[in-house]
């Protein structure tokens, strides 16, 4: 059997004391010794991302009956001058050309409105944005 050992209170506060200060750590700057200034460190760069390319736009279509018309993210980067089919719709498609300016405009998020070409007697406007 183990002896139980009993500490005074004076003991116990000296040991208290001697723990707390067993885990101070002391530092000496360069500077302290006469040495350069200290500085601290020069974080690395902040690498800059590749920008991802814009997502999708899909066309608001006037006196819609069935059309969608989608430019993908991709035609959006690339930014040279597409026509864009608008999908079947009561059995008939519509284009409309979408210029590289346009492109840049809907890049930066801005509305643009083109008239389609006319098929089955009628056109619509085709909005991006």
């Amino acid at each position: 059997m183990q002896e139980v050992k009993t500490l005074d209170r004076r003991t116990f506060s000296l040991e208290a004391a001697l723990a707390i200060l067993s885990g101070v750590v002391i530092t000496i700057s360069a500077g302290a010794c006469g040495g350069s200034s200290y500085s601290s460190p020069t974080p690395p760069p902040t690498p800059t991302p590749t920008p991802a390319p814009a997502g999708d736009k899909s066309a608001t279509i006037s006196n819609n009956h069935g059309h969608t018309a989608t430019i993908t993210g991709a035609q959006v980067t690339a930014g040279a001058a597409i026509s864009v089919e608008l999908t079947l719709g009561s059995g008939h498609t519509h284009t409309v050309d979408i210029s590289s300016a346009d492109l840049t405009a809907i890049a930066a998020n801005q509305r643009i409105s083109h008239e389609s070409t006319n098929n089955s007697g009628h056109s619509h406007t085709v909005t991006f944005n």
